[in-house]
């Protein structure tokens, strides 16, 4: 059985699929954001040590709080939210009608358009960071009543880009 987990790092969203336990070799086969990736773990049952994640072909040093609301490398300590995508919970209407950008990055698609009507987590547009796609979605149900960007457009973090009403 496939898990598929939403995971947020400093704001940057991965969506990983993963089988339930490793092959032979000890690796996993996972889809991070569609591309297949190989990934080995090292035990996180004392999670005050130091442990080795083998991504592919290449071995990274990590450190990660035992309630993973971070994970340590050499590049220092990162914010991480891990969300189970297979459970569903309901979520409260947003009395905000402004969507924000999450991140920085460059507007890849505009997926609808002013007077559309869309429904709540509806995409709404594709923002590249990192050399990743994240889709922004409608945080609530409504019509379109402004969209601030355009494809090839740049965003910094918590600019508005659109408002639903």
């Amino acid at each position: 059985m496939m898990r598929k987990l939403l995971i947020t790092i400093d704001g940057a969203e991965f969506t990983v699929e993963a089988g339930d336990a490793p092959g032979p070799d000890g690796f996993v086969n996972v889809l991070v954001n569609g591309t297949p990736t190989r990934v080995s773990l090292s035990s996180l049952s004392t999670p005050d040590t130091i442990q080795w994640a083998v991504v592919d072909t290449r071995a990274y040093e990590l450190q990660v709080d035992p309630d993973l609301r971070w994970i340590q490398s050499w590049r220092g300590r990162h914010k991480i939210d891990v969300r189970d995508l297979d459970v569903r919970v309901s979520r409260p209407v947003s009395a905000d009608t402004r969507i924000k950008a999450p991140i920085p990055g460059v507007v890849v698609r505009v997926l609808v358009e002013v007077g559309e009507d869309v429904v709540a987590d509806q995409p709404v547009l594709v923002l590249e960071a990192m050399k990743m796609e994240n889709e922004i979605r409608a945080v609530r149900a409504g019509r379109v009543a402004s969209l601030s960007v355009r494809p090839g457009q740049s965003v910094k973090l918590h600019e508005q880009i659109a408002e639903i009403v």
